[in-house]
C-alpha cells in the first residue's frame, strides 16, 4: 500500500466527519490522527464532542486526551506531536487519516515555518506577550508584524500568538523581517490530500442546536463544573473554548441558564461559519456535502486515485 500521502477530512463542527472518517479508515486500513484544538484535553469529553469508544468503533485514534486542561498547548507543539504520530503510523505499513476541524492544525502542516537561527531575547518576548494578553492584544501583536513583515503576518492566524511574537522578535533582534531570514521556511514533511464536509447552512444550524441540546443530556454543565471544582482555572486555555467559557458564569450562578445557552448555540454557529471561511482559503481542497448520496464515494475516489468532480468554493458565503 502507497501510505505516503496522508489524508484530511475536515469540516464545521456538526457535519459529520466522525461517521465518514470510521468508514474510511476501516476500509483503507487507516489510523485517525486528531486534528481537533480541544479534543487533545483529558476531561472535556462532552463539550468537545470527543468521539466515544463505541463511535471509534475499534479504529485507533491519536492526539486525543495528550494535554491536561490547565496546561497551555501551542500550534508548534501540536504539529511535533501529529507528524510523530503519522511517521509512527507509516513505519508500521498503515496511513495517516487526519480528521478535525481546526484549520490552524492543518496549515501548521502542510505549511510549517521554521523558528529560524536567531537566539532568543527574553526581555523582548516578555514584553509582546504581554501585550498580546491584554484586551485587543492578539490584534495589536499581529498588527505590528504585518507594519514591519506583511509576508508573515499573512500566513499567521491572529490566534498564533507565539509565532507572531517570534517574528517580531527576530525583527527587533536583527533588522530583518522573519520572512527575508535564511532558511525560515521549510517543506512538509508530507503530502496531504484534503477533503472538506459542508451542506446546506440551515441545515447545519440546526444540527449545531440538536447537538448542543445533546451535550446538555449527556452532562456538559456538570463537565464543566467539575473541572472548575477540580481546580483548573476559568481563564485556562482549554476552558476558554466554545461550550465551556459560555457555561462558566451559569455554573458560577452569574447568568441564568438561557443566557448561556443562547450564546453557546450563536457562538458554535459564528465558529462553523469561520471554519468554512478558513478552510475557502487553502489551496486544492476537494469540498464534499456530506448529507448527498455519494458523499463516501466521492471522498473514497478523491483519497485513493485523485479523482475530484467538479467543485466549487464550499457552501454559500
Amino acid at each position: 500500500m502507497d501510505n505516503k500521502t496522508c489524508w484530511v477530512l475536515t469540516g464545521p463542527t456538526a457535519s459529520g466527519k466522525t461517521a465518514l472518517s470510521i468508514r474510511l479508515a476501516k476500509a483503507h486500513d487507516c489510523e485517525i490522527v486528531c486534528m481537533d484544538s480541544m479534543q487533545i484535553y483529558r476531561r472535556m469529553n462532552i463539550g468537545t464532542a470527543k468521539p466515544t469508544s463505541e463511535e471509534m468503533a475499534g479504529v485507533p485514534h491519536h492526539m486525543i486526551d495528550v494535554a491536561e486542561p490547565d496546561e497551555a498547548f501551542s500550534v508548534a507543539r501540536y504539529q511535533e506531536l501529529a507528524e510523530a504520530c503519522i511517521a509512527d503510523i507509516q513505519n508500521r505499513g498503515r496511513r495517516a487519516l487526519l480528521v478535525g476541524g481546526t484549520g490552524l492544525y492543518l496549515r501548521a502542516l502542510r505549511q510549517p515555518m521554521a523558528m529560524g537561527d536567531v537566539s532568543a531575547d527574553e526581555a523582548i518576548r516578555t514584553e509582546l506577550e504581554s501585550i498580546a494578553a491584554e484586551s485587543g492584544g492578539r490584534q495589536r501583536v499581529h498588527d505590528m508584524l504585518a507594519d514591519v513583515d506583511p509576508d508573515t503576518a499573512a500566513r499567521l492566524h491572529l490566534n498564533d500568538v507565539r509565532r507572531a511574537v517570534r517574528a517580531l522578535e527576530v525583527y527587533r533582534l536583527t533588522g530583518v523581517p522573519f520572512s527575508k531570514q535564511p532558511q525560515i521556511q521549510t517543506d512538509s514533511r508530507y503530502e496531504y490530500r484534503v477533503a472538506t464536509l459542508t451542506m446546506d447552512r440551515s441545515i447545519l444550524y440546526e444540527r449545531i442546536e440538536k447537538r448542543i441540546d445533546m451535550m446538555y443530556a449527556q452532562g456538559l454543565t456538570e463537565e464543566v463544573r467539575g473541572l472548575l471544582d477540580s481546580g483548573v482555572p476559568a481563564d485556562a486555555q482549554a476552558m476558554k473554548a466554545i461550550g465551556y467559557k459560555e457555561l462558566v458564569p451559569y455554573v458560577r450562578g452569574e447568568c441564568s441558564f438561557e443566557e448561556a445557552d443562547y450564546l453557546l448555540k450563536l457562538n458554535t454557529r459564528h465558529y462553523a461559519k469561520r471554519q468554512l471561511t478558513w478552510m475557502r482559503r487553502e489551496d486544492n481542497v476537494l469540498w464534499v456535502d456530506s448529507l448527498s448520496d455519494d458523499a463516501y464515494d466521492i471522498l473514497e475516489n478523491w483519497y485513493v486515485h485523485g479523482i475530484q468532480p467538479d467543485a466549487g468554493k464550499g457552501a454559500e458565503e
